[in-house]
């Protein structure tokens, strides 16, 4: 069951032109969290947002109690969180969602993200080398500047590849390019992923192709988080008449089981 809580806000920093990550303490939700998932945020103080924000788990610290979130301003709602400072605090319900399945050790991982997707990759990173998982992560952005998780990734300790669409930084093109031309099938057991859904189509088309079995986490408008408002509902695609709701059944779900749009 999610829990409500008012999380000390411990660190917020921005990271580029409109990305920001958030570090709050909440224990109790934190102790819950599962890689995947995903909390509410209220933003602000007023009636106006009034629904709150879903937001992915970036990196949970169970030890200290404390849940870190990037986040990119694309609208009112997080333009106000930006001015969320430190030491105050934020109305958090969670943890949200079905979470990624967690691999047996030794297994071979292999995590791909788009844009603001890379986030809730880099907790389910930490949780798969913990479980002696062998992982590598391919990020892709369009340009240098909206690579924001070199720190992360390295303090982790996995193989990670960048790739921008203007050839700024390390690949130049798409991820799902270095995916196909460079990346060999046969040392992988799983993919997890989560990005702009064209990219999530083409990395599902490749695991389907070869055999691999994997997961997408699904980025939608979920308003309520409890399957409510039927805001956030998906046709599966086994089932043409059957809906899921992305807040409560997901946002992860096998890489074969919804349609994604290309």
């Amino acid at each position: 069951m999610p829990s409500l809580a008012n999380g000390l806000v411990v660190g917020h920093r921005k990271l580029s032109k409109d990305m920001y990550e958030l570090e709050f303490i909440a224990p109790e939700i934190a102790n819950e969290c599962k890689p995947g998932q995903y909390i509410n945020l209220k933003v602000g103080n007023e009636l106006d947002p009034l629904l709150r924000r879903p937001l992915s788990l970036y990196d949970v610290d169970k030890r200290l109690g404390s849940i870190t979130l990037l986040y990119k301003v694309v609208g009112k709602g997080t333009q106000i969180l930006t001015r969320t400072k430190v030491k105050e605090y934020v109305d958090v319900m969670g943890p949200l969602g079905r979470g990624f399945k967690i691999l047996e050790e030794k297994s071979n991982a292999l995590l791909i993200g788009g844009g603001v997707g890379i986030a809730p990759l880099v907790y389910l990173a930490r949780v798969l080398k913990d479980n002696n998982c062998n992982v590598q992560v391919l990020h892709g952005t369009d340009t240098k500047n909206n690579l924001v998780d070199f720190n992360k990734l390295e303090e982790i300790g996995v193989e990670y590849i960048l790739a921008t669409d203007d050839g700024s930084f390390g690949f130049k093109g798409f991820v799902t390019d270095f995916l196909k031309e460079k990346i060999n099938p046969k040392e992988i057991d799983y993919i997890y992923c989560c990005g702009p859904e064209p990219m999530m189509a083409e990395v599902a088309k490749y695991a389907l192709v070869n055999n691999i079995d994997g997961e997408v986490s699904l980025e939608e408008h979920m308003a309520c988080g409890v399957g409510a408002c039927l805001g956030c509902a998906r046709k599966l695609k086994s089932k043409d008449e059957l809906y899921v709701k992305v807040c409560k059944d997901g946002p992860v779900f096998n890489i074969n089981e919804v349609e994604l749009n290309k």
